[in-house]
């Protein structure tokens, strides 16, 4: 995603994450300068990221972890395991994104998008 400071605030990227229930699961999310190569610098944002269930109305708070140029979401599986109540195909879908408070306390929403979660069939280890 370029992050032209011309661009901050211009329409998020819309993505399908697919996750499977009871399973962690990492999106990585990169920061790149104009040339789409070279990682944007990033330091001193700060970020929080978090997904929300329509069905039990209920909001979930996902790890980010910043990095050099791009950050990673986790869904840890404590989290993930409470997602749908079946077992196959899409259990569940939940609403998600990720916000970013710049140096200058700018909030501004790169990402936004829908979890897909698979229902497991195992019943763990």
């Amino acid at each position: 995603m370029n992050c032209d400071p011309d661009v901050f605030g211009a329409d998020p990227v819309n993505i399908r994450w697919a996750v499977v229930r009871g399973d962690t699961s990492t999106l990585k999310v990169e920061f790149l300068d104009n040339d789409e190569i070279t990682y944007f610098d990033n330091s001193g944002w700060t970020y929080s990221a978090s997904a929300y269930d329509k069905k039990t109305d209920i909001v979930d708070i996902l790890d980010v972890t910043a990095h050099n140029g791009y950050v990673t979401i986790t869904a840890n599986s404590d989290i993930t395991s409470q997602w749908g109540t079946t077992y196959g195909g899409t259990v569940a879908e939940l609403y998600f994104d990720l916000q970013v408070t710049l140096n200058d306390n700018t909030v501004w929403t790169p990402i936004i998008g829908i979890i897909s979660v698979v229902g497991d069939v195992g019943t763990g280890l």
